[in-house]
């Protein structure tokens, strides 16, 4: 065993057994957080003056302190946006003390605001992890989707290849693709197809998303080697409806209906569907092409005409929920499928009038939870799916397109790329375990394991005795996770935990067995690899409002079936000599809380972090740039910053401003087979976003023109320098090819009427209709204008 992995293992069993030697016997000092009105007040700060003892009340406001030492006390309890309380307390015997506060009112919680907010989330943020959640409730009266939301966190940026329904990646602190894995109630999306992406889910379905960057929590099982992204639905029981449409630009249409019944019985149903569509027919610019002459027209400004997208999406759950045997025990079904045009290829160059892909999710589930299971602390969490859902990729029309939407037909047979009808199933399923152990207070222990298995069948009738397609593309892939969390006491807390990852590929490689010209046969190549990773997360409270917290994972990242081969419905070419990649990723943050005058609140958080990646995964353009393809990079480091302050004054009016700095640099010296100092040694690596930021500001108006409506006029600004395609080390100064800075105005109004029963919201994206672009060449929408209407209604089952 390594010195670093003995020194790891002999301090976790060192504060095991100093933290059991340390219990103290006390009663308990317990009791809720209200205010005035009866409500409960969640995350307010509880703390016993002249002892260690500080706690946040939970989301129901209650809050309570074990083993208090018998004396003479000061409870002091506050919240933002409240006046801070205190009782004396005298704690004394065995009895226990029930003491709950009420807190007057100082400023109120900014229940309508529209932006990013810091209520309900609060909790998570206050993990020891670099994490940072978005109260997705706020954003319900907008028309973003799950990825345009994440895209205004800092550390975060999620670029697309066009408009609705186009592909798109995110990237957290530099590391992006499947690097950065997402969760759904903890649950891996890495199954889901096509037709259930971060860009075509609308944000009504979440209410919450959770971005864990660099060292992710051991209950999420996976291999994320960047960061992870969870979306958290409400999944309190309770009867309601949820249902919205929007209509906008370029004959954009996206609804929304979710509704949910919980009997007294604790008999359970939930619907959620969704529906996008668009013609995408925005406007762009770019050099057309004569397709007689060969002649081009420099900076046409034409519209996008094969650029449609559309689709429907219903997730059904049934079941029971509040049981003994079962807090949630729930059957589902996930059905849906989408259809898009193709207009482009990896660049805007290539332009196509009849090529499209299609697919469909069919996949269905099964969530069992329960608390407490044969013993009290021991709560149990089991999750299984499986997608036999199929994907296509239509291109048989023999044509040659130009950006005027002129074509010319090709005699023969053939396709605007590469003529197909490929289909694939990738039957893919996922089984998830996670157990958590409360020995007490103090002690907690976690094991989870995340099993996943695909299997590609594919086939085309144009060539259906094609041996390319009868090839094995199989892989399964776990992550077996241990961990351990120590609360020493309410200020400081510390976790740490182990991983084994490890997956097994077949495949097929071509070869020339005789020489001749059209000889070909196949090797069949299994690849088993696993791997041990590990870290450790910790947070220790300065002062009440004032949090400091460092994490450190050594994180491995498996290559994902689609990397290792290849799927053409995304323009992406296959690698299966793609090896696992590592990554030492450190944070360190801080946050501090502040409120002032009675009516200013203000939020301070900054996180700084390094990586130090081996086998570094990064797409780049393959050999005739139509498509992307995935290589390993030696060895990539990344130091950077990101921060936000936001300011809060009264329920009136509230700003914030985020920026993200991060250097991501090429430190592989020598290159395979070269005997000299690589030309791009120390090179930022190309076509990643650097440094970028974003603004908000937002007033409200209470009880606008009638008391219970109100109104918000809000504003956002999207920053992004601008960066290289390729190594800057590449050309001279005059030939490099780099995508430009990105500066992007949006403007929104919503009003609420009958206190948020029925909304309506207008907008205005890229308001001065700036030339905007995530990848080299391709144009994302010009300006767009947007208004959605909404319905909500909830009942709480109690």
């Amino acid at each position: 065993m390594s010195t670093h992995k003995f020194l790891f293992l002999s301090i976790f069993f060192l504060v095991s057994f100093i933290s059991f030697a340390q219990q103290n016997k006390g009663p308990a000092v317990s009791g809720q957080i209200t205010e005035s009105s009866g409500q409960s007040i969640p995350f307010a700060t509880v703390s016993i003056e002249k002892t260690n003892l500080i706690i946040m009340s939970d989301e129901n406001g209650k809050y309570n302190f074990k083993n208090v030492a018998a004396g003479n006390y000061i409870l002091k309890v506050s919240a933002i946006g409240f006046s801070t309380s205190k009782k004396h307390i005298e704690v004394k015997g065995t009895s226990e003390i029930i003491l709950s506060v009420r807190l007057e009112s100082e400023l109120n919680e900014l229940d309508n605001i529209t932006v990013l907010g810091r209520t309900q989330t609060e909790k998570v943020n206050k993990q020891s992890y670099s994490v940072t959640a978005i109260d997705a409730k706020k954003l319900h009266n907008s028309t973003l989707d799950l990825s345009h939301a994440l895209d205004r966190v800092s550390g975060v940026r999620v670029r697309e290849t066009g408009g609705v329904g186009s592909q798109s990646e995110l990237s957290i602190n530099g590391f992006s693709g499947n690097q950065v894995k997402f969760f759904i109630d903890g649950v891996p999306m890495d199954n889901f197809g096509s037709s259930f992406q971060l860009n075509n889910i609308p944000i009504n379905l979440a209410d919450r998303i959770e971005v864990y960057k660099g060292v992710v929590p051991i209950w999420l099982g996976g291999d994320a080697l960047g960061g992870a992204v969870n979306i958290v639905t409400n999944s309190k029981p309770r009867t309601y409806l949820d249902a919205s449409y929007s209509f906008g630009s370029f004959n954009t249409h996206r609804s929304t209906v979710n509704a949910g019944y919980t009997a007294k019985s604790g008999f359970t149903t939930e619907i959620n569907a969704f529906q996008n569509y668009s013609d995408n027919n925005y406007w762009v610019n770019v050099e057309a092409a004569d397709l007689n002459t060969g002649a081009y027209y420099p900076n046409q400004r034409v519209r996008r005409f094969h650029d449609k997208y559309r689709n429907e999406t219903v997730i059904f759950n049934i079941g029971v929920t509040g049981k003994k045997y079962a807090d949630k025990l729930l059957f589902g079904f996930t059905a849906g499928e989408n259809k898009a045009d193709i207009q482009t290829g990896a660049r805007m160059v290539s332009v196509f009038g009849q090529m499209y892909r299609k697919g469909n999710i069919l996949m269905p589930s099964v969530k069992y939870q329960v608390k407490d299971f044969f013993t009290k602390g021991l709560d149990i969490n089991v999750t299984g799916n499986f997608n036999f859902g199929e994907e296509q990729n239509i291109d048989t029309v023999y044509r040659r397109y130009n950006w005027f939407g002129d074509y010319k037909v090709i005699s023969g047979l053939g396709g605007e790329r590469s003529r197909s009808l490929r289909k694939f199933k990738n039957n893919n399923g996922i089984a998830t375990a996670n157990f958590t152990y409360k020995l007490n207070e103090r002690h907690s222990f976690m094991l989870n394991n995340t099993f996943n298995t695909f299997d590609r069948k594919e086939s085309d009738e144009l060539v259906p005795e094609s041996l390319v397609y009868q090839q094995p593309k199989k892989s399964q892939k776990n992550v077996l996770g241990a961990g351990y969390k120590f609360d020493y006491n309410e200020k400081w807390s510390t976790s740490v935990f182990l991983k084994n990852y490890s997956l097994k590929s077949t495949y097929s490689e071509s070869y020339n067995p005789s020489g001749n010209n059209g000889d070909v046969a196949y090797r069949r190549h299994v690849d088993n690899t696993s791997s041990l990773g590990y870290g450790a997360a910790s947070s220790y409270y300065l002062k009440h409002n004032l949090q400091i917290k460092g994490s450190f994972e050594k994180s491995y990242r498996l290559p994902s079936p689609e990397e290792i081969f290849g799927n053409v419905n995304n323009n992406l070419e296959g690698n299966p000599d793609l090896k696992p990649e590592t990554s030492n990723n450190f944070n360190a943050g801080l946050s501090y809380q502040t409120s002032f005058n009675k009516v200013n609140a203000m939020t301070f958080d900054v996180n700084l972090m390094y990586r130090d990646a081996t086998g570094f995964i990064r797409p780049e353009l393959n050999r005739n740039q139509t498509m992307t393809t995935n290589v390993n990079q030696g060895r990539v480091t990344n130091y950077g910053i990101d921060g936000e302050v936001r300011y809060s004054y009264k329920n009136r009016f509230t700003t914030g401003v985020n920026m993200t700095y991060q250097n991501l640099r090429n430190m592989t010296e020598y290159e395979p087979s070269q005997n000299f100092v690589s030309y791009f040694y120390k090179d930022r690596v190309p076509n990643i976003p650097f440094f970028f930021g974003n603004a908000d500001a937002t007033m409200f108006f209470n009880d606008f023109i009638k008391k219970g409506n109100n109104l918000s006029v809000g504003y956002n600004l999207l920053y992004v320098h601008a960066y290289y395609l390729y190594w800057p080390s590449n050309g001279g100064s005059e030939g490099k090819f780099d995508i430009p800075m990105q500066i992007n105005h949006d403007l929104n109004a919503v009003y609420t009427f009958a206190d948020g029963k029925y909304n309506i919201a207008l907008e205005c994206k890229n308001v001065l209709d700036n030339k905007l672009y995530d990848n080299f060449s391709l144009q994302k929408p010009s300006r767009s204008f947007n208004i959605k209407f909404r319905y909500f209604f909830t009942r709480s089952n109690k």
